[in-house]
């Protein structure tokens, strides 16, 4: 029914006699007739920031990281260790960054599962 309504011509005059006809609400019908109309909406590309790492520095980070000195550790105490050696590569939450655009962002701890549960079930062996 709705569709019989949006294919009415636009200027007939026609639009709110077939809406009160079938029941149908006519801004649900303009609102058909307008989302017909649009074009999709086009998704501009966002250009890398000018503050942004090169690549070549995020490879830098990403080796420093990765060593098996720090590979226990948190960006945070990387952060810190190399600051006190008197190496600034980046901030704290550019390694986070970093680490997580290669997927290494984690939780390393070893977490505990729990035991499928088997759900109680009440069986009656005598009446009452």
């Amino acid at each position: 029914m709705m569709a019989a309504a949006v294919a009415l011509p636009v200027g007939s005059g026609l639009t709110s006699a077939v809406c009160s006809a079938l029941s149908v609400s006519r801004a649900s019908v303009l609102r058909h007739r307008a989302a017909l109309k649009a074009t999709p909406r086009v998704v501009k590309t966002r250009a890398p920031s000018a503050r942004a790492l090169p690549e070549h520095e995020r490879n830098e980070v990403l080796a420093h990281l990765r060593t098996p000195r720090f590979a226990d550790q948190t960006p945070t105490e990387v952060f810190a260790t190399l600051l006190d050696e008197g190496t600034y590569l980046c901030s704290i939450r550019t390694m986070y960054r970093i680490l997580a655009a290669q997927g290494e962002v984690a939780e390393r701890r070893r977490q505990r599962r729990h035991p499928v549960y088997q759900k109680p079930e009440l069986l009656a062996v005598a009446p009452n």
